[in-house]
């Protein structure tokens, strides 16, 4: 028997039934691969909908199946542009408060980046140093972000 409130189990979501949701969240699996290797793949999971013209929650989760953090927007599953932005948006989340990190992290200036629009794509944007010699900066597009190093300041040369 359940309780009143007892919320109902959520399901692992099939790949494609969200085909633009899938593509997006193969691109940022690619990013979180890179740089938190011990990670396993996030997930989208579903559960049952109370608005009657939306058929289910999506979120993005951790391999685990934790997840934290607001729905992937339902209007975003026919629109790339969007389903890249709304699952971007909801990994990041997931990540840093189920992780308790920022995550992508700049390997240049050692701070959690942020996804933003630049040159038509979605990029992860880091805000730099607040400085001249160190700006604001885009790192990489969404899904492609390289092997990761270690921020400059920890670098040292050996003699």
């Amino acid at each position: 028997m359940s309780a009143l409130f007892d919320l109902p189990e959520p399901r692992g979501v099939l790949l494609g039934e969200y085909p633009l949701w899938d593509r997006a969240l193969a691109l940022v699996n690619r990013d979180l691969a890179l740089t938190l290797p011990d990670q396993g793949s996030l997930q989208l999971l579903g559960l049952p909908s109370y608005d009657e013209d939306v058929a289910e929650y999506v979120y993005v989760a951790l391999a685990n199946g934790e997840w934290h953090g607001n729905v992937v927007d339902p209007d975003s599953a026919d629109n790339s542009v969007l389903a890249l932005a709304a699952i971007t948006d909801a990994a990041q989340e997931t990540v840093a408060e189920c992780l308790w990190q920022a995550w992508p992290v700049c390997d240049q200036h050692d701070r959690g980046m942020h996804p933003r629009e630049s040159d038509g794509q979605l990029s992860w944007w880091c805000a730099g140093r607040n400085s001249p010699c160190e700006p604001a900066h885009i790192r990489a597009a969404v899904g492609s972000l390289d092997s990761p190093e270690q921020p400059h300041r920890n670098r040292r040369r050996e003699a």
